[in-house]
């Protein structure tokens, strides 16, 4: 047995903070308490520290040792690749598992892969840049046939029976497919009990020839289908819109849709460079130009519309980061503040994989060695949103921040998957994944010049009741990471 003795505990799941200790025992929290005791136990003294539940991160794409170590020293637990997921998820878990995980895992059935099988003739790998590659094709974006439509669904439908966390929705990277697509997938995840998790098509603002507001487009598809369906960052997609599309989402919760949302502290993402919204005819439509896009691999800045169109054509798979908003101009800071701060709004990451020159997108050895290049948010998006939202603003309590980093994203896949049950709680039978911080401390460290410094302030990290982090340093023999997965029966 091991007892974290004397910390601050918080449960958000009871809005409770209390000093006390955390008994674990066989990958289980045994008893919160004052003065726990037992003969031969460990103890590790956490006094002046928070306990908390360990981060869920809905939206990772790291899929890889590195990235996963960089995410443990950010505190988080689990990583779930819910908006883009990978196909067949059996292969995607089964990689996992014979590689090892610092951290849980698990994905999404994957809307894209599933229609680049057939409209395409691919046969999807379980491989993320695979994917970013084809997210470019614009035989991949067009709209399907009746007949194509019943095809890929089918393929969805499967990837749930084998355990998939839901549907993953690229809709933003085939803006121009009929929204009739998307009511159907709507209906797969009500009939199943699953839910959706969208990276939105073009909202009215950047596109008024949209076929629909990609926002509105999931509230009235939650309406219409009573399906659990998920905005993926919204500060991304809505950027100096997302007031008008909180208020959006704010109503459709209202009127009893089941309608989540998430968001990330940065004001610039990070996706495939050919990516449909970043067309050089269409980045005057969110005010960028093209030295607004950044190439992970090298650090080029994009310095003209004939160097965009090349880098699109040569490698539309390659990673770039987007600055879409100026995090240092006040108003475009208070647009990020006022999405973490909308109420039940959920941290993510977006987290994506680290690269090096070689072209290599994992490793592992620690510390990782120089020169990956990745989006800083993969190594500090819930330490900087503690920093931010608790010590800095005090926006949030420490039970509030917790609801919002651990226990309202597990609730979002706890409904299918049994094993998210335990989690995102601190309490007798959750599951021991913990996290530990320094609330003096606590705070993002990478920046986009340096974005694979770690965090500082998690002090310890346990999952399945196994310490991967200790008194601040992470153990790289650690691979305790287990599978979450569906359950439709």
């Amino acid at each position: 047995m091991l007892i974290l003795r004397g910390g601050r505990v918080v449960d958000p799941r009871s809005g409770t903070e209390q000093v006390g200790d955390v008994a674990v025992e066989g990958g289980r929290v045994v008893a919160v308490g004052p003065s726990l005791a037992h003969p031969g136990a460990t103890e590790v003294d956490v006094s002046g520290l928070v306990v908390g539940p360990g981060f869920v991160d809905l939206h990772s794409h790291v899929h890889s040792i590195a990235g996963q170590r960089l995410q443990a020293l950010d505190g988080v637990t689990a990583t779930l690749d819910l908006e883009a997921g990978l196909m067949p998820v059996e292969k995607a878990y089964a990689r996992a598992a014979a590689d090892g995980r610092p951290l849980h895992y698990g994905f999404s059935a994957s809307w894209g892969d599933a229609r680049a099988a057939v409209h395409l003739g691919v046969t999807p790998d379980a491989d993320l840049q695979a994917s970013l590659v084809m997210l470019g094709d614009p035989a991949w974006q067009r709209t399907s046939s009746p007949s194509e439509r019943a095809a890929w669904l089918r393929l969805l439908e499967a990837e749930l029976e084998a355990g998939a966390l839901g549907i993953g929705v690229l809709m933003g990277y085939a803006p121009r497919s009929d929204p009739d697509e998307f009511l159907d997938v709507a209906r797969l995840a009500a009939r199943t009990g699953t839910a959706t998790f969208t990276h939105v098509r073009e909202i009215v603002e950047a596109d008024p020839t949209t076929p629909i507001d990609g926002s509105l487009e999931i509230t009235r598809a939650a309406a219409e289908t009573g399906a659990a369906m998920h905005h993926c960052h919204v500060n991304s997609t809505s950027r100096r819109h997302v007031d008008r599309v909180l208020g959006l989402l704010d109503t459709a919760r209202s009127n009893g849709s089941r309608v989540t949302v998430e968001a990330y502290p940065y004001g610039a993402g990070s996706t495939a460079i050919g990516a449909f919204f970043l067309a050089p005819e269409r980045l005057a439509a969110w005010g960028l130009t093209p030295s607004s896009l950044t190439m992970v691999a090298t650090g080029e800045r994009i310095a003209s519309v004939a160097r965009l169109a090349e880098l699109r054509a040569a490698d539309p798979g390659a990673v770039c980061v987007v600055a879409f908003l100026d995090e240092e101009d006040p108003e475009d800071a208070a647009l990020l503040q006022r999405s973490l701060s909308f109420p039940d709004s959920i941290v993510a990451s977006d987290a994506m994989h680290v690269e090096w020159s070689d072209g290599s997108t994992d490793s592992r050895e620690w510390p990782l060695p120089p020169g990956g290049q990745t989006h800083p948010r993969t190594a500090g998006t819930f330490a900087r949103s503690l920093r931010r939202m608790v010590l800095e603003t005090g926006a949030w309590s420490w039970a509030e921040a917790f609801r919002r980093c651990s226990y309202l994203p597990a609730q979002v896949v706890a409904g299918f998957a049994p094993s998210a049950r335990g989690k995102g709680w601190v309490g007798a039978g959750s599951d021991a994944d913990l996290v530990v911080l320094d609330p003096r401390t606590i705070s993002d460290s990478a920046t986009y010049v340096d974005p694979t410094r770690p965090s500082v302030g998690v002090r310890h990290l346990l999952v399945d009741g196994t310490f991967v982090v200790r008194d601040g340093a992470l153990d790289p023999e650690a691979f305790p990471g287990r599978p979450i997965r569906a359950s439709l029966s």
